[in-house]
């Protein structure tokens, strides 16, 4: 089987989502599967990794001013596609490519689409009225569009369940186990995070800290990475000796830097290097997880994995995890983590639970859970695709007869649009063109009852405008 795998928001500091392509990229080859990756890049580009996937870069621009993403045409890749042969289309993108959804199916393609994000969440950072409207509009649209939503949380998958959609499934990531693992914490490499001298990190060098904070995470507003300077100033200013070493960049960094004067706080910028980050999260006392948006948390779990427990927000997906006894889940203010860094600072041995629960999250598993949706999705596609050409010829439509077939279609449909036009102008309500316009919008047609339904009632939870369009 080839799988095509497509991702714009794939760079060099994408992290989670970037680690979460190349290793089910990898896993596929690793089980004999043929795997290619087309992301956005500076320059085109094509060349084969070390796990055996090809790579095409596809020339991008930059995505407004978010460091470090670029966006291609879905017009350039999709003018790529008819030259690789793809079985099935994995896409790691909710934005810029959700068009590739109903392309695959016009040619017989399986499709799944993995979300990585909530989008009611990040809508609700701009315009927080309109959020559960706006997003359950687009999640209708994608659940059409695709044979497979692919949620790696339950937490993920309620904005989907919320529009009662059928095609999702929960597939929960992995981590590397390996390289993140207790061993790690040497008194050597301690010693060297502790002073605020690892890895190159910018910033003061001075005695070894007795308390250890980690915050790994991109420094974009979305993740609240502020978090973590507001309890280490909390801790220092009660006579606790901590130190906090903020691993990661991102846009926030000028500004973090700022707020972080006269503390003890390290900067180490993007950590490309595994096995620095590895040893950094096995040798710090806490690892803090501020995102209240986390989906599924893939710095966080491997902090359990190198034994370090974990604080996170408590709107999150990872308090869920936290409720295994390795950490401790806060309400989103510096005081509540605050709080609850001490209680975790004043247990101390949740060693042995963070671990084993990390040990439950295996790439190995993600993989073959991946590989099975994409079988089906393929050989569903291409049943239907081939199912024509299994036809004895003496029932096959005759081309006249397929054009007649079709033109008959078209006229049903507009004379089916037509009634449904005079229906919404019969209609008393003053928002009927809003709101038929909203149902367009998410590509829904006016037989598609249950999703109108879906749309009325959300519109009337977050506008109080009614819908008149709703099929009762």
């Amino acid at each position: 089987m080839h799988i095509v795998q497509l991702a714009n928001f794939y760079g060099p500091r994408s992290g989670g989502l970037r680690t979460a392509v190349d290793q089910l990229g990898a896993g596929y080859v690793a089980r004999g599967h043929a795997v290619t990756l087309i992301v956005a890049g500076r320059a085109s580009g094509d060349e084969v990794l070390d796990s055996g996937v090809r790579r095409i870069t596809v020339p991008g621009r930059k995505f407004f001013r978010v460091e470090g993403y670029r966006a291609a045409s879905p017009v350039r890749i999709r003018r790529l596609l008819p030259t690789l042969g793809a079985d099935s289309l994995e896409v790691s993108d909710r934005l810029t490519l959700r068009g590739m959804g109903p392309w695959a199916k016009a040619r017989g393609i399986g499709s799944i689409m993995i979300s990585h994000e909530r989008l009611d969440r990040m809508i609700a950072l701009g315009v927080p009225r309109a959020a559960q409207w706006a997003s359950d509009v687009a999640n209708l649209g994608t659940a059409r569009s695709y044979d497979t939503v692919v949620c790696t949380t339950a937490f993920a998958g309620e904005e989907f369940a919320r529009i009662e959609a059928p095609n999702v499934e929960t597939v929960p990531l992995g981590v590397d186990l390996d390289t993140f693992r207790p061993a790690r914490a040497t008194p050597q490499a301690r010693a060297r995070w502790a002073t605020g001298a690892g890895s190159g990190a910018s910033g003061p060098r001075d005695p070894a800290a007795e308390v250890l904070l980690v915050q790994s995470c991109r420094l974009s507003m979305e993740k609240h990475p502020a978090r973590g300077i507001e309890v280490v100033r909390a801790l220092v200013a009660d006579g606790v000796d901590a130190r906090l070493v903020i691993a990661g960049g991102g846009a926030m960094e000028t500004e973090l830097r700022r707020q972080a004067r006269g503390l003890p706080v390290t900067f180490t910028g993007h950590l490309a290097d595994r096995d620095a980050l590895a040893d950094l999260l096995a040798c710090a006392d806490v690892a803090i997880c501020p995102g209240p948006h986390e989906t599924f948390g893939l710095s966080a779990m491997e902090a359990l994995a190198s034994g370090t427990p974990i604080v996170v927000s408590r709107n999150s997906a990872l308090a869920e995890v936290t409720r295994a006894d390795c950490g401790l889940p806060a309400a989103d203010t510096g005081a509540a983590f605050t709080a609850a860094v001490r209680a975790v600072l004043a247990r101390g041995d949740y060693a042995a639970a963070a671990r084993a629960c990390a040990e439950q999250y295996t790439w190995d598993r993600a993989v073959e859970t991946m590989l099975g949706l994409h079988r089906a999705t393929a050989d569903r596609r291409r049943f239907l695709r081939d199912r024509p050409a299994a036809l004895p010829s003496s029932c096959r439509p005759a081309p006249g007869d397929r054009r007649l077939r079709r033109r008959a279609r078209v006229r049903r449909r507009a004379a089916a649009s037509g009634r449904a036009d005079a229906r919404d102008q019969r209609s008393r309500s003053p928002d009927s063109a809003w709101k038929n316009s909203a149902c367009s919008a998410a590509g829904i047609s006016p037989a598609f009852s249950p999703a109108r339904r879906v749309v009325a009632r959300s519109t009337r939870a977050t506008t109080g405008l009614s819908c008149p369009c709703t099929v009762t």
